[in-house]
């Protein structure tokens, strides 16, 4: 397994993206991808599946402090008392204790940034996350926010695939010494897989397209990605990633299809995006 190391983070490059999951099936997919070998598991209070991602950890019976839990604050919730209340009701709604990484779900422009950077570093002091960190915030964003922090913020958790372009976020993630969390990591699939420059990689590989753009992903300083799937035959063949190379001509060929940039989130509360 490779890690983002970030801070005194370290941040395991492959996890588990819940957003979907429910239930029963959820509780089941989580306690199937620690069985093969995630350590990483993400969710958010706006999932609302908190409860069943803490049941499937328990349910995996592995030690706590092998993995790696990350939870988010939605962004309705950045006023200083509505993220500490909402941080601890997530903390406890998962039940395995402080959990090693609370982000900011979305910037929210209607709250002082300031205020709720003071509130996240709040969650640590009072013992809810190990670390904290952002998602979807833009370069200008990161700046603003890497300055306030007394706590350091250890990652920006971004739409990243190889349709989109994140040079901007991707440099100031590296000028903070943050980690870069991709989630939509191979796009929605279908047309992304499909392309020719990912399906030739993938033939002389003999590995999956999905398994080309994740390894193009992890292969980038800093840079992990949080797969989503509902299909228990794909957890293994997700983390099947670590037991090959592109090469360079694979790694720019790949790169150059990002100036696409088709975004596939974009709600209308987003923030202003990077121009690539």
């Amino acid at each position: 397994m490779k890690f983002i190391e970030a801070g005194t983070a370290r941040i395991p490059a492959i996890g588990l993206g819940t957003y979907t999951l429910e239930g029963g099936a959820c509780v089941d997919m989580v306690a199937r991808a620690i069985d093969a070998g995630y350590r990483h598991i993400d969710t958010a209070r706006m999932y609302g599946n908190e409860t069943e991602v803490g049941e499937g950890i328990r349910k995996s019976g592995i030690a706590r402090d092998e993995l790696f839990v990350t939870t988010k604050v939605w962004w309705t919730d950045l006023a200083e008392a509505d993220l500490a209340a909402a941080a601890r009701q997530s903390v406890e709604r998962i039940g395995i204790g402080p959990v090693d990484l609370i982000l900011i779900h979305w910037p929210n422009p209607d709250i002082a940034l300031e205020e709720s950077i003071d509130a996240l570093r709040l969650t640590v002091d009072d013992g809810l996350t190990r670390h904290v960190g952002v998602a979807n915030f833009t370069s200008t964003l990161l700046d603003e926010a890497s300055a306030m922090a007394s706590h350091p913020l250890v990652c920006n958790q971004v739409e990243y695939h190889p349709f989109l372009s994140q040079a901007e976020v991707l440099s100031a993630c590296r000028r903070h010494e943050m980690g870069l969390v991709a989630y939509s990591p191979i796009g929605r699939g279908g047309e992304v897989l499909n392309h020719p420059v990912i399906r030739s990689a993938a033939e002389r590989h003999g590995k999956s397209p999905a398994q080309i753009v994740l390894r193009w992903e992890i292969e980038q300083d800093g840079v992990g990605a949080i797969p989503r799937t509902s299909k228990p035959e794909r957890l293994k063949e997700n983390l099947a990633i670590f037991d090959f190379e592109l090469s360079k001509d694979e790694q720019a060929a790949i790169s150059a299809l990002t100036r696409r940039n088709e975004r596939l989130v974009d709600p209308s509360f987003a923030p202003n995006w990077d121009r690539a």
